[in-house]
């Protein structure tokens, strides 16, 4: 699979030296290029299998020839390990769990999918012998990217986060792992963290010296997987019930840096076969804004209780406009636009506790009341639920009187040794961390 550079370039890679580069050779993100598509028969014969075997089947089909079927199968064997259950919570409205990784956030599935291609094109000889993984997080990209790449022989992996505007939980699963993880505290926003990784791709001498690659949405390795688990989502409402031939599906997509939607984006373009997507953000409504009135006028971040989309210049929003050639216009055919504020979050979260006693946690609370809002007659609802409620224990509390249990996951992480690093939002400073 050809990957190409979305700026004036046009540069081509294949999707190995992407991985490892994460960026194009100008700084530019990539795209794939071309992309596969399903027959109907063949999404038919996908749609019908058992989650593991789509899920093999589908990496099969996109990584095969990077990678060989031996090791393609495997890569899915070990990335994909964990359920990915599509539950009704009230008429016309679903939920696909996609919190059931390691870090209980639906960015496990890309980061393990990153990190084991990763181990199999070293182990293949691609690469060189110094990789340092270089990733901002608004929240749940860190410690999903810090998981998977923990332990694995000859990587080393610094992840920037706003200092103050993460939750305590999502901290501890940055800075209780050491090793071959650096957790550095920006004094900043989540944009000065993306801006300083932008800033460290651009010095071409800094890339060479440590082997720089990033495991965010920016790198292919991390967003193309995304891509499957929508099928599961439209195979978990046939599975309830949905007729395929009259599905009249629209998926609601929470979005900050928006890789998520790029990546159901490439999906529908596979042949996925839903009607319309919906771009969720809290009050950083940078994108809703520019679908209303066609004016892209990012705005200083504001922090709130869905914190991991934080997100006011969000990078992958070129990714979108490069699918649609620029056209504002074919992007609105297939995507709208809804801003959530705080106020609303908790008052989704309570009334939906109360109604039907499912806990939303905030972000997902931000696309269960985007959906809500823009939910046409006769349309099927899907939300992504992005991460697990017992992350966010401080909104959750204010929502509901009090937090939800702690999954095992978190609680074992109290009281374990913490490893940080503090930082200015400045390159110089990073630069000298890893060169150090």
């Amino acid at each position: 699979m050809n990957c190409r550079e979305i700026g004036d370039s046009g540069a081509v890679l294949c999707f190995r030296d992407a991985l490892f580069q994460g960026l194009g050779p100008t700084g530019d993100l990539l795209l794939p290029s071309p992309w596969p598509q399903l027959s109907t028969e063949a999404l038919d014969a996908i749609l019908s299998l058992p989650s593991q075997e789509r899920l093999h089947r589908l990496t099969c089909l996109i990584f095969e020839d990077e990678f060989g079927t031996q090791a393609t199968g495997g890569i899915a064997r070990d990335a994909f390990n964990f359920p990915l259950p599509v539950v009704q919570i009230e008429e016309g409205v679903f939920v696909l769990e996609l919190f059931h990784g390691p870090t209980l956030a639906f960015k496990d599935m890309g980061a393990r999918f990153l990190a084991r291609s990763m181990e199999v094109a070293r182990g293949q000889g691609f690469c060189g012998e110094k990789v340092t993984i270089l990733t901002a997080t608004s929240g749940d990209t860190g410690a999903a990217v810090a998981n998977a790449f923990h332990g694995v022989a000859g990587m080393n992996v610094v992840v920037l986060f706003p200092e103050g505007r993460i939750s305590r939980r999502q901290e501890l699963q940055l800075t209780t792992l050491a090793g071959n993880v650096t957790a550095c505290s920006v004094r900043g926003t989540f944009d000065d963290c993306q801006n300083l990784v932008r800033e460290a791709f651009s010095d071409l001498d800094l890339r060479r010296k440590v082997g720089l690659t990033t495991a965010n949405s920016m790198n292919l390795g991390r967003l193309l997987p995304q891509s499957l688990y929508y099928f599961e989502g439209v195979a978990g409402l046939l599975s309830a019930g949905e007729d395929l031939d009259s599905l009249n599906a629209v998926i609601c997509v929470p979005s900050g840096n928006f890789g998520n939607l790029t990546s159901g984006l490439l999906a529908h373009r596979m042949g996925l076969p839903v009607n319309r997507f919906v771009a969720a953000t809290n009050v950083n409504d940078t994108v809703p804004r520019y679908l209303l009135n066609g004016k892209y006028d990012p705005r200083p971040t504001i922090a709130t209780h869905s914190n991991a989309m934080d997100v006011s210049a969000p990078n992958n929003w070129t990714r979108v406009e490069s699918l649609f050639d620029g056209n504002r216009e074919k992007i609105r055919e297939i995507v709208s636009g809804a801003s959530v504020t705080d106020e609303e979050v908790l008052a989704t979260i309570r009334d939906v506790f109360d109604r039907l006693g499912y806990i939303l946690d905030p972000h997902t609370a931000v696309g269960y009341a985007a959906l809500k809002r823009t939910q046409r007659s006769g349309e099927v609802g899907l939300v992504l639920a992005t991460a697990h409620p017992g992350k966010f224990p401080e909104a959750m509390k204010r929502a509901l009187g009090e937090e939800p249990p702690v999954p095992p996951q978190l609680a074992r992480l109290e009281g374990l040794p913490e490893h940080r690093v503090s930082l200015s939002s400045s390159l110089d400073a990073l630069r000298e961390l890893l060169l150090s």
